[in-house]
């Protein structure tokens, strides 16, 4: 039976100097890693000062997680404008901006952040996240904020005795006045009457965009066409493709068309000739009338 382990014993000193030293670097691992796990964690103490920089710390983390979505900063913006990409970037479902833009296209608009809640049905919390940086145009805000002045009120009463201007000449100043126009409606409206040289009808501010019916309204009460004296008269028959493409209600298609249909047809003779170009604007034809010289 010894014969069997007798190859242990015909080991070296220096075989069995190497196979001690072995074991007991396995045991002193182990030892150590035993050690490691049940030591105790120091705790340093915290000053008062470390503590009031980690509250103010916080603080500053948690007001810029409110203005940062996905990395991106969300700036204040008109919830009516709210277009398919913003929606969906800031969860809304397709269902919830489709009422948006249904009761856009009425030409309606939301004037609040509960009008807008009860219009799309977005959740409490989305509100609670978004509706802070809703902005609206400054007359609906003096509105709110104003608790003596009815607006409705004040423009039915000042309706009486009302004195009509002359559109042509209304400075940016008098178009405020304007029940729903604001500071950039105005200039809208002033860089539309310089293109032209003027307005010849009432009906050419309906084609500028963002003028609500209620504004028109309002506008045909207290301007008219009392002059027309500067509006800058084109030439149809003379006038180049550029020039034409020059005038507010063409652009460089139907001007290309218009002296291309001329060139085949000869000179227009009258206003109806223009209907057969390709593209014309026949609904403004009336209007564009006033502007040509045959």
């Amino acid at each position: 039976m010894f014969s069997k382990w007798n190859w242990i014993f015909r080991f070296s000193k220096g075989h069995h100097l190497g196979l001690f030293i072995l074991i007991s670097l396995i045991i002193g691992i182990q030892i150590l890693i035993y050690w490691h796990k049940n030591k105790e964690v120091e705790v340093l103490p915290i000053s008062k000062e470390e503590l009031a920089w980690i509250a103010s710390q916080n603080e500053i983390d948690s007001l810029v997680t409110c203005q940062i979505v996905d990395g991106n900063k969300i700036y204040p913006f008109n919830p009516n404008f709210i277009t398919d990409f913003k929606g969906y970037k800031y969860g809304m479902t397709l269902a919830q901006i489709d009422k948006l833009h249904q009761f856009r296209r009425q030409n309606k608009y939301v004037n609040s952040a509960e009008e807008f809640q009860n219009l799309t049905g977005v959740s409490n919390e989305w509100m609670k996240q978004y509706s802070p940086y809703f902005k609206f145009p400054d007359w609906v805000t003096q509105r709110k904020n104003n608790k003596f002045i009815n607006y409705d009120t004040k423009f039915k009463a000042n309706s009486s005795r009302i004195i009509v201007k002359d559109i042509n000449v209304a400075s940016q100043e008098e178009l405020e006045s304007v029940y729903m126009i604001g500071e950039k409606t105005a200039l809208k409206i002033i860089a539309e009457r310089e293109k032209l040289g003027g307005y010849a009808s009432m009906e050419q501010l309906s084609y500028i965009w963002g003028i609500s019916p209620e504004a028109i309204l309002d506008l045909n009460k207290k301007f008219a066409i009392q002059s027309n004296i500067g509006l800058k008269k084109i030439r149809i028959n003379d006038s180049t493709t550029k020039e034409l493409a020059q005038f507010p209600y063409f652009n460089y298609a139907i001007a290309k068309n218009i002296v291309t249909y001329r060139s085949m047809n000869g000179d227009f003779r009258k206003i109806d000739d223009l209907t057969n170009v390709k593209l014309f604007p026949v609904e403004k034809l009336k209007i564009i009338a006033l502007y040509l010289e045959f």
